[in-house]
């Protein structure tokens, strides 16, 4: 009966991400054939499917760090939709919404997720943030706070995921690695990089689903931490 019980449970699991898989595969599909409408028409609809995921697999077992990680998509989903708009105000406030996605993958993994101490390779993404200023700040201008600020929170939450598991520590890495890239397309007027929208997508929406792929092995019952048992 167990062993039928946790095979049902999962293939629900493998179930709830087939839209999510779907549409991102559309997606990049799109990107990388220059089919503006429909990559325009598919984006919105990434992160709700991811999040719908996440619900419809955790249910009412994942506590306070499975709330975390839903409001860290929707905060995703967020970005998204506001990057694409046109001007400075777009891209501050899907910055903005973004910032708040990390802040909350970084509290979800260090309060709910952590299962070791922070590795010596958590110290590498210091210097990956240092690099980062560095090569963007001569073209950042008053834009150099936000995105610096945006930086540190992107790189703890990678650090901090170095201290959950395998699959949540490489989501994270490959977010960092999509949001770097993005940043050098965006800022570095040389910079030039064969299908890199495409590449991009695909380093995101892989760097967000392995970090809920994790998330939710981790908070499978009797897996999850509580705050208090994280800290001893």
């Amino acid at each position: 009966m167990t062993d039928k019980r946790v095979q049902g449970s999962a293939q629900g699991r493998s179930r709830a991400v087939v839209p999510f898989l779907v549409l991102s595969v559309i997606h990049l599909v799109a990107l990388g054939a220059a089919l503006p409408e429909l990559s325009g028409w598919t984006k919105p609809l990434l992160m709700p499917a991811l999040l719908a995921a996440v619900l419809v697999t955790t249910g009412r077992r994942g506590g306070g760090g499975i709330v975390l990680i839903v409001v860290a998509l929707a905060f995703s989903w967020l970005g998204d939709v506001l990057l694409a708009s046109p001007g400075d105000i777009g891209f501050l406030s899907g910055l903005a919404a973004f910032f708040m996605a990390h802040l909350l993958y970084l509290i979800a993994f260090a309060a709910f997720f952590k299962r070791r101490r922070l590795p010596l390779a958590a110290w590498l993404y210091l210097l990956w943030w240092l690099a980062f200023v560095l090569l963007l700040s001569p073209s950042l201008g008053s834009l150099l706070v936000p995105v610096a600020a945006y930086g540190l929170v992107l790189g703890a939450s990678g650090a901090v995921a170095l201290a959950t598991n395998r699959l949540t520590a490489i989501g994270a890495l490959l977010f960092v690695c999509s949001d770097s890239l993005l940043a050098c397309r965006i800022f570095l007027p040389d910079f030039e990089l064969v299908q890199q929208d495409l590449i991009i997508m695909a380093l995101y929406l892989a760097g967000q689903g392995l970090i809920v792929w994790g998330v939710m092995t981790a908070a499978r019952p009797g897996n999850e931490k509580s705050p208090e048992q994280s800290r001893d």
